[in-house]
């Protein structure tokens, strides 16, 4: 462990960098379609329902373990599973968080790279000529050239890569600092443009009535899965994140506002995205092809559709960014505090190695696009990029999580929970009893709903 170990600032940058931590493409994009598509307001129901029961708990409980190691993930584990005189085996859980953050900032910078690539070419060549044809011709063509991508790829990777290099307070803190309101403005400027010129009231049926024969077990689960991974607890980042913060941080409310900042962003973006969407009677259900393809149809027609689209690829960036670079820091932390690596080292190594890694889905959009690889295993459409996806949000996350279910419950040396969170006896009780059962059967249950290829 370093002799001298950084800190946040204060509660402000803590409270900043792990929403901005928790805010990722997803956000903008994800949460208001799966809304929408599984019954609006009674899936928001079963969404705040897992966030308290499933995601609040684990966060609560990976704050505690990381600020009492005072260290990496890896190391923090470790530490906590010598205090509760349990193996130091459990220090793995540590490793599959790294490994699992790894794999995913290789195939997320991609797609972060896209966000770059609609920000230079909206800049360059404006919207005002688009159509649906040339639309979807700009998304496909950039698919289709790997070299582009792989441009893109890399200066979201270099940009990611110099942040954290910055260090803890002056790269991470000051970029979310900066980041986050700016994020927050347009985000409440787009919603503002989206329900004045847009049909908000097809928005806000589409995303908030409660449609009673839409609600199942099925619905239920999708929406306790979409909190779980919105949210990225399982990660082991917040452990790293917590291990920079100082004794006089309240994490109860940290952890709080976290999720508040994230689930408010992501109902505001739904109104930035929606109105405009029904407006122009697209579809909504498009997926990434709804920020690439749909929006920027929508916006040619709009007033100020141009600067309309910039702000939103702006908007994408930054909360890819601000994602992205949490990432980068759990394997730096752990090259760091393990290895003993000074932080320009760690971060040149795993942000070049992860860019590489990159590369194998930069190809699986283009000359390996007709490559399936476990065609024989019964997945005759899963390119390498599918296969990272799924691996990492439908294995490698849920195990994470409920490894770390299972040792914030059962494992942990009593009293450490309420020392860290300042819990009385009966809410720590509470706690525990959340993580040693409600927790891993709701992880168990969303995993194996959301398996499909």
């Amino acid at each position: 462990m370093q002799a001298k170990r950084e800190k946040w600032s204060g509660r402000v940058g803590f409270i900043l960098s792990t929403i901005g931590s928790a805010i990722g493409l997803g956000s903008i994009w994800k949460f208001p379609y799966e809304v929408g598509t599984n019954g609006g307001g009674a899936f928001i129901i079963f969404y705040l329902v897992g966030l308290v029961l499933v995601v609040l708990p684990l966060l609560l409980a990976e704050f505690a373990i990381g600020r009492r190691g005072q260290s990496d993930a890896v190391s923090s584990i470790a530490a906590a599973a010598k205090e509760s005189g349990a193996t130091p085996a459990w220090r793995l859980v540590g490793v599959l968080g790294s490994t699992t953050c790894y794999l995913i900032l290789s195939f997320y910078s991609v797609i972060g790279g896209w966000s770059f690539y609609y920000i230079v070419e909206t800049i360059r060549t404006g919207l005002s000529t688009e159509t649906a044809a040339a639309a979807q011709s700009r998304f496909d063509g950039m698919l289709a050239s790997p070299w582009t991508m792989a441009a893109f790829h890399a200066a979201f990777m270099a940009l990611t890569a110099l942040i954290v290099a910055r260090g803890v307070t002056g790269g991470i803190e000051r970029a979310c600092k900066l980041l986050m309101p700016i994020l927050m403005l347009l985000v409440i400027v787009l919603a503002t443009y989206a329900m004045i010129h847009g049909d908000t009231s097809s928005a806000v049926r589409y995303l908030f009535s409660v449609d009673v024969t839409s609600v199942s077990a099925a619905v239920a689960l999708e929406a306790l899965g979409l909190g779980f991974f919105s949210i990225g607890v399982g990660l082991a980042v917040m452990i790293t994140y917590a291990g920079y913060a100082g004794r006089d941080i309240d994490l109860r409310e940290v952890a709080i506002a976290t999720i508040i900042g994230d689930t408010t962003i992501s109902c505001l973006a739904g109104l930035a995205v929606f109105p405009i969407v029904f407006a122009n009677k697209l579809n909504p259900a498009s997926g990434p092809g709804l920020m690439f393809v749909t929006l920027p149809l929508a916006f040619s027609r709009l007033p100020f559709g141009t600067l309309l689209a910039v702000s939103f690829f702006v908007l994408l960036a930054i909360a890819a960014i601000a994602s992205a670079i949490s990432l980068l820091e759990l394997p730096v932390a752990y090259l760091q505090d393990i290895r003993g690596w000074s932080r320009s080292s760690a971060v040149a190594v795993a942000a070049i190695s992860c860019a590489v890694c990159g590369l194998l889905s930069v190809l699986s959009f283009s000359r390996w696009a007709q490559w399936h690889p476990l065609a024989f295993l019964g997945l005759p459409k899963a390119t390498v990029f599918d296969l990272l996806d799924q691996l990492t949000s439908n294995v490698l996350l849920p195990l994470g999580g409920l490894a770390l279910a299972l040792f914030a419950g059962w494992v942990l040396a009593p009293g450490l929970l309420r020392q860290e969170l300042q819990l009385g006896e009966l809410s720590e009780l509470c706690l525990r009893a959340l993580l040693r059962y409600v927790v891993p059967v709701a992880i168990i249950a969303a995993s194996v709903a959301a398996v499909r290829f």
